[in-house]
Parts: C-alpha cells; structure tokens; sequence
C-alpha cells in the first residue's frame, strides 16, 4: 500500500490545492467534528483517492487490536516489558484495567483522592509560592499546562526549575520567601540527576534561612525510601507505576502542581476532557476518529511526500509551552530507527516537531513557511471564544490572522498579481526584479483545529488528541512509541564526564575533540 499512495503522490505533479476546492463540498468532506472541536484537513493535497489509500494503510496496521492492547492493560511496551496506560490516570468512571491480572484502578483513584486532598490543604495554607523541580515529562507538562489554564489559576503562584544549570533555580529562588514556599521534586526513581540537584540547593537555600525543612517538600515518586531519607512521610509521596511514561505523566502524581494551581475541580474537568477523547478514539469509526486523521495527515506528509518537518501554530498566546510539549511527545516517542523486531527501518521516522504562538511567529520564521524552500506542513489551532470578552476585537483579529495565514499559504501569489503589485512604482528590469521578490509559491498544506474556549475540559482533549496520533503513527510505521534509549547514551556519558571536567580525572582516553574543550574550560575556570 506504501508504494501504492506513494505512487499517486508522485502523479500529483503542480496540482495546486486551491483546485481542489472546485469541489464545493471539499471542507466539508475533509474535515471531522468531535466533541466541540473541529478538525479540518481540506488544505492539503489528500483526496478522495489518497485519503481511503490512507485509511486502508492504517486500518491494515493493526490498529484496533493494538488500540485495545494499550487500553486494556497489555504490555505493549515491548522492549521494557510495560503496559502503556496514562489512559487510566483520567479514567475516571473507574471501570477496571487490569495488569498481570490486578485492576489498577482503585489505586489510580485513590491516589488521585489523595492528590485533591493535600492541594487542598496547601491552597489553603500560608504557602504563597510552589516550585515544581522536574525535567522532561516531569516539566514540560505541567508548566504548559498551567501556563494554558491561567484564568483558572487562583492557588500559590507556581514556579518551574528543569535546568541543571544554576541559573534557572537561582533566578526562582530570587523571587521567592523560604518561609511561605513549597517544593515539588518529581522523579519517579528519586535519582534523577538534573532534578536531585537541584532539589539540594533548594533544601540549602531553606537551611541557609534557618527554615525548617518539616513540610517543605512533597515527592511525586515511587522510591518511598528515598524520599523517606529526605524527610518526607509517606503522606507527602505521590507515586505511579511504570505503565506511565514520562511525557504521559501529568495526568497523575506529576499534575500536583496544575492542580494547586486551579484546583481538584478543575483538574478533574482536565481529565475530564482527556477521558472523552480516550472514548472517541476507542469507538469513532477510522474516517471519523479525530486522532486517526490528524495522524494520517502526519504520514502523509513525512512518510509520504517527504516533508521532513511540521510546525504547530497555536493562536492562543497561553498555548506558548504547547509545540515545545508536542515537540518532546512526538520526537521522543517516534524517533525510532528501528521496528519492534529490531530492523532497520526502509522509511523516516517521526518528523522534527517545533512551533510558536500566533501572531508573533508571523513577523518571525513564517518568511521561511511562505517562501523558503522548502515546504512546512503547518498546524494552526485557534479557539473560537477568549477569556477576555472585553477585548473581543482583538480575538476577531487574532482569528482573522490565524485563518489568513493557512488561506495564503494555500494560494500564494503568482507572478502576474505580484507585477500589478508594484507597477507604477518601477519600471523595465526593475519592475520584474522587484516582483519576483513578491511572488509566494502557495500550494503549502495546513490544517486547523477550533475549538470553542481553552478550559481544563478542552486542554485535557487536545493533549489526549494529540497524545493518540501519536500512538496511530507509531503503529504504522511498526515502532515502539513508548521508549526513549536515546536518551540514555547522553545520560552515561555525562556521568562520566563529570569528574573529568572539574579536574579530578585526566581526559586520558577521550577523543581529541572532547579533551580540547574539557581542557579549555579548565584553563578558564575561575
């Protein structure tokens, strides 16, 4: 089937998308509603003989019995021998997943039932200020997602230290009272290096004010122990089991800082939301399954037309964290240069995965979307209501860019319209010299997602949405979505490096390369 679509890709030669929409009913037709949100895929160069191609691709996967594996608890994470089920942290109707023959859920809900009562407690406490001392899935997430849910946000100021380098917990620290601040250290091993670090020098900053450190820290973490040499009880320690990864996280223990922030309710709203999306994609049919079509627009434009990069475009400035969430969800679960079996695989994996809010990225690396050389899928998403009803004009306006865009990268302008564009103002060579800077190629995909208003409820189905296509792509292309080995080299290395870049190991041993710059950072240590 590959080569099949592949080979209609090919004869599809200069035709333009704008064509395609002689078509009156072409939106309609390739676009999908679901639970308030609208998808529309009508942008692109599939029609109504790629698109069924498409599906029959990945309905030929082994979609469904894959969709149902995940769901129902089995270990489709075959190299590490997990379930994958972040699906159950928001399944909220409790009805029993099992693993290794034991219904998990009592224990999902009661640790959420534990969560809802310590942020409580903390939101109604004399604590002004909670940092969150994660990296990864551990960060990423909930500091997008706070930033997402602002208008909600009526707990502790809330604060988030990823960064091994100094600066990024010291510039926190700043602003910040010892005596009125919480700290969250979220590692599920309790050993991870980024984050321990970090988590000593905020117990030093607390010691170094004379503050007691009793109740100080909250650990989201399976190692008990550990967390018990630091002096937190077990009444202060959130764990999850294996079956959640990283960047599928906050939906559990590593949400405690969303749910200070907006509290228990809301939160609930937020899986809420994820939780519909779990059921539209187990029980929508292939051509009407949100998650299946915002995938199958992703394959077809990397492992199809060979567009090696896609852009996520939120007109909504609380989504800024969001493309850099997507990014580590996508690129960390499907770059992947092998299949389950262990082979090679005879096609690209996932595609590099970057974006920036509307309107500031149109007077920034749009230029390069609109004319450069190469062609960028775009993914714009914008909601139809803002929180700020008072400022319903500067929506409008937003909303008018955001649909200007993905409609003038579709058309462009042609070197006739960009003649009239500049006639009466140069003449002769000139004339068509300063034309040709004004011609826009056009015929570049897009899609959009609307949806009617960012609350908890509407974030929990975009990252669930968004969550499952990567899952579909990854079933496709034959690949294990759920590990990340390569981060692991990088880890070990580092480890190693760490004494030999403060001098107490010689670089005897290690490329020229790397002793050059170990040896020019010593001679200029102050």
């Amino acid at each position: 089937m590959w080569t099949d679509v592949k080979r209609v890709a090919d004869g599809l030669g200069n035709r333009r998308i704008v064509d395609l929409f002689s078509d009156t009913k072409r939106a309609e037709d390739f676009s999908v509603t679901a639970l308030d949100m609208l998808f529309d895929f009508s942008k692109t160069q599939l029609d109504d003989t790629s698109l069924p191609m498409m599906l029959s691709i990945v309905d030929n996967s082994g979609l469904a019995a894959k969709r149902a594996a995940m769901f129902g608890g089995e270990k489709i994470n075959e190299t590490e021998g997990r379930a994958v089920l972040h699906t159950a942290l928001r399944n909220l109707d409790g009805t029993a997943v099992s693993v290794d023959g034991a219904d998990v859920m009592p224990e999902v809900l009661d640790t959420l039932a534990r969560m809802g009562t310590a942020a409580t407690e903390i939101r109604a406490s004399e604590v002004t200020d909670v940092i969150n001392i994660g990296i990864g899935g551990s960060d990423l997430g909930p500091v997008m997602a706070t930033i997402a849910l602002s208008p909600y946000h009526d707990g502790p100021r809330t604060h988030f230290v990823s960064n091994v380098d100094g600066a990024d917990i010291a510039d926190v620290l700043k602003v910040c009272d010892p005596k009125t601040t919480l700290v969250i250290v979220a590692s599920k091993t309790f050993t991870t290096i980024e984050t321990m670090t970090n988590a000593r020098t905020a117990k030093a900053w607390f010691e170094a004010a004379g503050v007691s450190l009793d109740g100080k820290f909250v650990a989201l973490s399976s190692n008990q122990d550990a967390a018990a040499e630091w002096g937190i009880p077990a009444t202060r320690v959130f764990g999850f089991e294996d079956w959640v990864g990283g960047r599928y996280s906050m939906w559990g223990p590593i949400g405690l800082s969303i749910m200070i922030a907006i509290g228990p309710d809301n939160f609930r709203d937020f899986l809420t939301g994820g939780m519909e999306m779990d059921r539209h994609f187990q029980t929508a049919p292939l051509a009407e399954n949100m998650p299946v079509l915002l995938a199958l627009v992703g394959l077809w434009h990397n492992q199809v037309l060979d567009y090696g990069t896609r852009a996520v475009l939120p007109y909504e400035n609380r989504l800024a964290r969001l493309p850099a969430y997507l990014q580590q969800l996508e690129m960390e679960s499907n770059g992947k240069g092998v299949s389950m079996d262990g082979v090679d695989l005879p096609y690209h994996s996932g595609p590099v995965v970057w974006g920036e809010p509307g309107t500031n990225g149109q007077h920034a690396f749009y230029q390069l979307i609109h004319q450069g050389t190469r062609v960028i899928p775009c993914e714009f998403m914008v909601g139809a209501n803002s929180h700020e009803p008072e400022l319903r004009h500067q929506h409008d306006l937003l909303i008018a860019n955001c649909f200007a865009q993905s409609e003038a990268l579709m058309k462009g302008r042609d070197l006739d319209e960009a003649r009239g564009k500049v006639a009466g103002k140069f003449e002769g060579d000139e004339l068509e010299r300063q034309a040709r800077h004004r011609v826009f190629p056009g015929n570049r995909p897009s899609t959009t997602l609307i949806y009617d208003k960012l609350d908890p409820k509407t974030l929990g189905k975009i990252v669930a949405l968004y969550e499952h296509r990567v899952f579909v792509e990854g079933v496709v292309l034959g690949i294990n979505s759920y590990d990340q080995w390569g981060v692991e080299l990088g880890k070990e290395l580092a480890t190693a490096l760490g004494p030999v870049v403060t001098g107490e190991v010689s670089t005897k041993g290690k490329d020229g390369s790397t002793a050059q710059l170990v040896n020019h950072v010593l001679s200029r240590k102050t």
